[in-house]
C-alpha cells in the first residue's frame, strides 16, 4: 500500500476572497504539509431553478447574499481566478484540484488540466458530465459515494469501465452531512468498497465530515489510500462547511499522524530488531 495522500479541501471556505484563499493555500501547503488542495466550482444559474435561485438561504445566518443564488454567486471564483489558485499551489509544490458540480464547471476546470478532478456525492449520477470528463480529461477522476445506493455505485463503476477510464477512477467512502456524528461515519464501508471494487478501480479513499482526526487514522488502517477533509482557518466563520472542517493545527496533526502511522505498517524483518538487541543485552 503506497503512502496515503491527504486532500485539504478549501472548497468555498475562502468566503469568495482571493486573499483569504492565498493564505489558506500557503498554510495548507507549508504548515500542514497537505498533498492536495482542493476547491469547488459551480455555475449557480445552471444548477438552480429560478425559484431556488431567488429563494432565501435555508440557513440565513450562513448566507452571503439576500437569496440562495446571490449567496452562491458571492462565493464563486471564476476560471481566471482558478488559474491563479493553481499557479499558487504549484509555486508551493502542492497539487491543485477542484470539485465540479455541473457541465460548464467541468469543462472550465478540465481546461486547466489538473492532476485530479473531484465529483461530489451530489453529482455522481450526472452521467453526461461524467462522459464529458471521460472523453476530454486525461487525469484522475475522484468520486464520493455519499448518499449513493449500492446499485448506483455499480452503475458508476460500470460506466467508467465502458469508457475505459476505470483505471483512472478513485472512489470514496463518504457520509453526506456537515458535521457527521461518529455513529454515522460507518468506516466499514471502506472494507465493503474494497471487497466490491478494489480490482476494478484505481484506488479507494475516505472523505470525512466528522470531528477530530482519530477516525481518519482508522480509515487508513482499513485500506483507504486517499483522505479528504474540509479545511478552514476558523471553524466559527460564517458558512455551512466550517463546522465540519479542520483548522490549521488539526490539519497539520492529521497529516503528521497519518504519515507516522503509515510507517508502522510492516512486519519485523527479523525476529529481534536491532533496537531490541540493546534492551536484551541489559537483561
Amino acid at each position: 500500500m503506497p503512502v496515503p495522500e491527504i486532500i485539504a479541501e478549501i472548497g468555498c471556505n475562502h468566503k469568495g476572497d482571493m486573499a483569504i484563499a492565498k493564505v489558506m493555500i500557503t498554510t495548507a501547503a507549508i504548515f500542514c504539509k497537505a498533498d492536495v488542495i482542493k476547491f469547488q466550482k459551480r455555475t449557480p444559474k445552471e444548477l438552480l431553478s429560478e425559484t431556488e435561485y431567488n429563494s432565501p438561504h435555508p440557513n440565513p445566518e450562513n448566507s452571503y447574499g439576500s437569496t440562495y443564488g446571490a449567496h452562491r454567486e458571492f462565493l464563486e471564483l471564476n476560471i481566471e481566478q482558478h488559474k491563479l489558485l493553481k499557479a499558487w499551489c504549484e509555486e508551493l509544490g502542492v497539487t491543485y484540484s477542484c470539485s465540479v458540480w455541473n457541465m460548464t464547471s467541468a469543462k472550465e476546470i478540465a481546461s486547466l488540466n489538473p492532476k485530479l478532478i473531484k465529483i461530489p456525492s451530489a453529482c455522481n449520477l450526472k452521467f453526461e458530465m461524467l462522459q464529458y470528463l471521460c472523453e476530454n480529461y486525461p487525469g484522475e477522476i475522484h468520486i464520493s459515494f455519499g448518499m449513493t445506493t449500492h446499485e448506483e455505485e455499480e452503475r458508476i463503476v460500470t460506466f467508467f469501465k465502458k469508457y475505459n477510464r476505470a483505471n483512472d477512477l478513485v472512489i470514496y467512502s463518504c457520509t453526506s452531512g456537515y458535521p457527521v456524528a461518529f455513529d454515522d461515519v460507518c468506516l466499514y464501508e471502506i472494507t465493503r468498497l474494497k471487497q466490491t471494487f478494489e480490482k476494478r478501480v484505481k484506488k479507494i479513499g475516505f472523505s470525512g465530515h466528522h470531528l477530530g482526526i482519530a477516525t481518519d487514522i482508522a480509515a487508513i488502517t482499513l485500506g483507504a489510500e486517499w483522505i479528504e477533509r474540509h479545511f478552514t482557518l476558523d471553524r466559527t466563520w460564517k458558512g455551512t462547511d466550517h463546522a465540519a472542517s479542520l483548522e490549521p493545527d488539526g490539519m497539520r496533526r492529521l497529516v503528521r499522524d497519518i504519515r507516522n502511522v503509515y510507517k508502522t505498517f510492516s512486519y519485523k524483518d527479523h525476529e529481534i530488531l536491532d533496537i531490541e538487541e540493546i534492551q536484551k543485552k541489559k537483561n
